[in-house]
């Protein structure tokens, strides 16, 4: 049974770009280092027909698993601006701390360096279904974060 993707339209152009740099120029760069690496003759001890291989496999593998992503792929547009949910942006702020903006994604787009944080992680689980003004409580494994909606977008 497959599981949903969560993906924002955003999100599913760069899944779609991957794909196609995987396929068009990764496969083709790995099967020409491949066919030299096995014209180098004895296989069995052959360090670079070995290390291609092993990148093939995980070539094919990413491959696959995208390919998995966009047939399971729920696109989440026009997010509701009322009450947290996928897609949507988000200011927070904890007690005595600079506000926060986190845009709400699915796992597979998440980047919290980036601001992006995945409705399955702790502080995403705690804001989906909050609304403005509302205080809400996140248990981390840090511990309990307690923070304040300021705005939803």
């Amino acid at each position: 049974m497959r599981k949903d993707v969560y993906l924002t339209p955003e999100g599913l152009e760069n899944i779609k770009a991957e794909l196609e740099e995987l396929i068009n120029v990764k496969r083709p760069d790995l099967s020409v280092r491949l066919r030299e690496a096995i014209q180098m003759g004895d296989l069995k001890e052959n360090a670079d027909y070995i290390a291609c291989k092993e990148e093939q496999g995980f070539l094919e593998g990413r491959i696959q698993e995208i390919e998995e992503m966009i047939l399971s792929a729920v696109i989440i547009e026009n997010a509701d601006p009322d009450m947290v949910s996928i897609g949507n942006t988000v200011t927070i702020r904890e007690s005595g701390e600079e506000p926060e903006v986190y845009k709400i994604v699915g796992a597979t787009e998440a980047d919290p360096t980036a601001g992006l944080i995945s409705n399955e992680s702790a502080i995403g689980k705690a804001l989906v279904g909050a609304k403005k003004g509302e205080k809400v409580v996140a248990e981390t494994p840090g511990g309990k974060i307690k923070f304040k909606v300021l705005k939803i977008e």
